[in-house]
């Protein structure tokens, strides 16, 4: 299969997915009770089972797959890790500053492009952040699921994604996007050689769960319902995200960092 099938393979995938997640949208009946609907609208969550299910299929793989590997990438030192990880986020910076002009956001997009040269150059591509070390400029993450945000879309239902996890339907669609506009993605592709896209997105998994790993299983450990309060602290981080201004949560999950425009209520809660 050609490098053509294969990213029309996916798209189609991708397309019969957000179908499913409407259709799976349109049958979930809202509570009688005006009380119980309230409540439901504010946790904006009408496919719970079918998440719940997909958050135990995501533990498994999480359990056999990405726990093993991630004992084994710690072996690796600190320094070479964390300019893996400082590499991974250099390579993201396109992206970034792409959704940084779309949300009009100039100042943001200035700091971009400035680490991008930095860190590409003085920080041996990347693997150290010179940027911020020599410079004080700090790094930040924009994504088409918070320009679509900043937009106004509606975020759609409360969706968890098989191996990505917490999410909706307009930021799966954000990440979609991201995806295939990404320069070193088309450019990989061209060449076919889209081992390297595999490559650098298994990488992106490791290091994110590494980063996510205490916080992780500390949560599963002590909370009364893991699945709710992954839902409530990642809704409360997105809502920060949207509104560029540092997060109150941590990151949960080792999933690519999808936004989620929050309502009144998570606001709120986001707020405190």
């Amino acid at each position: 299969m050609n490098g053509v099938s294969r990213v029309s393979g996916w798209k189609s995938l991708g397309v019969a997915c957000l179908l499913s997640v409407g259709l799976l949208a349109g049958c979930a009946s809202a509570p009688a009770d005006p009380q119980a609907r309230a409540a439901a609208e504010a946790i904006n969550d009408p496919l719970e089972p079918f998440n719940r299910a997909m958050l135990e299929f995501n533990k498994i793989v999480d359990h056999f797959v990405l726990k093993p590997v991630m004992l084994v990438y710690q072996i690796v030192p600190p320094p070479v890790r964390d300019g893996v990880h400082s590499a991974l986020e250099n390579l993201r910076s396109p992206v970034v500053l792409a959704n940084d002009l779309l949300q009009g956001e100039t100042e943001r997009a200035g700091n971009t492009v400035s680490r991008f040269a930095i860190n590409s150059t003085v920080g041996l591509l990347g693997f150290w952040d010179a940027a911020d070390k020599w410079f004080g400029i700090q790094g930040h993450s924009e994504d088409f699921g918070q320009t679509l945000a900043s937009w106004g879309v509606a975020e759609g239902p409360y969706l968890v994604l098989p191996l990505v996890g917490p999410s909706n339907p307009r930021d799966a669609f954000g990440l979609a996007v991201d995806s295939a506009a990404d320069p070193l993605n088309w450019y990989l592709r061209n060449i076919d050689e889209d081992e390297w896209i595999y490559t650098r997105l298994g990488l992106t998994v490791i290091d994110s769960r590494t980063e996510v790993g205490d916080t992780l299983d500390a949560l599963e450990r002590t909370s009364l319902d893991f699945y709710a309060s992954l839902r409530t602290i990642y809704r409360q981080r997105r809502a920060d995200e949207i509104r560029n201004r540092t997060p109150t949560q941590k990151p949960v999950a080792p999933s690519i960092s999808m936004a989620a425009k929050p309502d009144n209520e998570i606001e709120k809660k986001a707020a405190q």
